[in-house]
């Protein structure tokens, strides 16, 4: 009897850690949903990129004739002109953190990208400081969005050696490169926004409506 007793204690004792749900990453809550209006504005930032970024491709093709980005990856590679990741931001592996802090790291990359281009030639000058511009502001949107979640880092990365053009070519064929590469860049950023957690959109019942 003893040992029937000491038995069915074990089995109870069993039982009762079962019912214990276990920690897995898949019972972790969700992330918290961003802000609409951070995720609206993010989409118009982008938006506005791509069309300068556009802008100025397009002038380096009619001024340059420099029109097939694919053609200059090899002179991109010996250049060391580096190419921003997305990896936590695919569809497949859409992390929320390691998302916002690789858009905020590829934007900076791109921001001294872009400033190691300057002098490019006067007739592109206005449109490369606005592209600048504009990726900068997005950068900050970014940033203060981490800052609010409390995931930003403590201080601000530093900018990492930027390539040196040595020639005007040099610098417009790079010019290709890096907004070819930013047009890239944004096209995942753009896909990623639209799948980040956002609120649920309030629904109300047909019985709150009073036909008049």
């Amino acid at each position: 009897l003893p040992a029937l007793q000491l038995l069915l204690w074990h089995s109870a004792l069993w039982s009762g850690q079962e019912a214990i749900p276990l920690l897995t990453v898949s019972s972790l809550p969700p992330s918290l949903p961003l802000p609409r209006s951070f995720l609206l504005k993010s989409l118009e930032q982008v938006r506005k990129i791509q069309a300068r970024n556009t802008e100025l491709l397009e002038q380096l093709c009619a001024t340059y004739k420099l029109c097939h980005p694919e053609e200059l990856v090899l002179f991109g590679h010996s250049l060391g002109i580096p190419k921003a990741s997305l990896s936590s931001c695919s569809s497949q592996a859409l992390q929320q953190t390691k998302c916002l802090s690789q858009l905020h790291s590829g934007l900076f990359l791109y921001q001294g990208l872009l400033q190691a281009l300057a002098g490019i030639s006067s007739e592109l000058a206005p449109t490369l400081d606005m592209l600048h511009l504009d990726v900068d502001n997005f950068a900050t949107t970014i940033w203060q969005q981490m800052e609010s979640l409390g995931v930003a880092p403590t201080v601000q990365p530093t900018q990492s050696t930027m390539p040196i053009f040595t020639s005007a070519f040099q610098r417009r064929a790079g010019g290709v490169l890096v907004t070819s590469y930013l047009q890239s860049f944004l096209e995942t950023a753009h896909h990623a926004l639209h799948h980040l957690p956002r609120p649920a959109q309030k629904h109300f019942p047909e019985s709150l409506f009073i036909s008049i």
